[in-house]
């Protein structure tokens, strides 16, 4: 089993750095060619919400993200934001999220589940186990 951290500043460049790293772990790590587009965009959507939470809140404490190949490929994308914040804008109302007062990253934050729910099959997201903030966890397949 091997893992890969990397951390970030939370600015939208550099997601783009995580999305590249990930994927080139997943394909290491063995998971399926026709898959690594989910991954990248799955990656690429829980490293925004975290950035967009962390500009939000105005933290500059550095995005985490954890990558591990032991059974399957799995992603930790750690933010360190209120966790009120990290969970709550799952269940927004339709009628808010067209509200114009919302704030371009707390849109980026709402909608982000939705399409991380829709990339990944095996989606956790939950408080982090010290401290404040939120880890999306996400779980693909290998194939060794």
């Amino acid at each position: 089993m091997s893992t890969v951290r990397l951390a970030f500043s939370p600015a939208p460049v550099h997601v783009r750095t995580a999305r590249l790293v990930g994927v080139a772990v997943a394909r290491r790590a063995g998971v399926a060619e026709e898959l690594l587009d989910e991954v990248r965009l799955a990656i690429g959507e829980a490293c925004t919400r975290a950035v967009a939470l962390h500009r939000q809140y105005g933290l500059p404490d550095l995005v985490q993200m954890e990558m591990s190949d032991d059974l399957s490929y799995t992603v930790r994308v750690i933010d360190r934001a209120p966790i009120e914040a990290g969970l709550g804008l799952t269940a927004l109302p339709p009628d808010e999220l067209a509200n114009e007062s919302l704030t371009d990253e707390a849109l980026t934050v709402g909608v982000g589940f939705a399409l991380l729910a829709g990339f990944v099959d095996d989606l956790q997201v939950r408080p982090v186990d010290v401290g404040i903030g939120t880890e999306v966890r996400m779980v693909w397949p290998v194939g060794k």
